[in-house]
């Protein structure tokens, strides 16, 4: 029982088993999902916060789980770090400066963390190939898109900071 919901929690209840693209579709699932839950449900950041930190810790036992028995230590089925790393710019972009934001200005900033995100995951700069190379392990596998998640915030706050003094 546990293995079947380990493996139904790596590859996104069977998103990740889809042959084509499924990293991608597991970061617009990722991108809907947080998005229905901030602008439609009006879910609480803590309450947010609370299951994406689990998610996390719990997602380094159903990898390894799910891939003890695998030759492939970095299968294209597991897409549960491609939802931990989409999550980062999106839940910190929706506790920024404790404002509301209007659900058409979110779109738009959720569609840029998706496309950088997904930049930054398939580029893969350092230290993103540094964890895909050096560490074909569940570690290896989650924390390579963690860090392309923080790339995506760094990225935003470069931008920012050059756009004020542009501007």
């Amino acid at each position: 029982m546990i293995k079947i919901f380990n493996s139904l929690l790596v590859t996104m209840f069977g998103l990740g088993k889809i042959k084509f693209i499924p990293g991608t579709l597991g970061s617009l699932a990722t991108t809907i999902i947080l998005f229905y839950l901030f602008h439609s449900l009006n879910i609480s950041p803590n309450i947010v916060l609370i299951v994406l930190i689990s998610i996390f810790i719990y997602s380094f036992y159903a990898v390894s789980t799910h891939i003890k028995d695998s030759k492939n230590k970095d299968p294209g089925e597991i897409i549960i770090d491609e939802f931990l790393g989409q999550s980062i710019p999106i839940y910190l972009y929706e506790i920024s400066h404790g404002t509301t934001k209007e659900s058409s200005e979110a779109i738009i900033y959720y569609a840029l963390f998706f496309i950088l995100f997904r930049y930054f995951d398939i580029m893969k700069p350092f230290p993103v190939n540094f964890f895909d190379k050096n560490f074909k392990n569940t570690f290896g596998v989650i924390m390579d898109d963690i860090c392309a998640g923080l790339y995506v915030v760094i990225t935003v706050v470069c931008f920012m900071i050059v756009k004020s003094y542009v501007l």
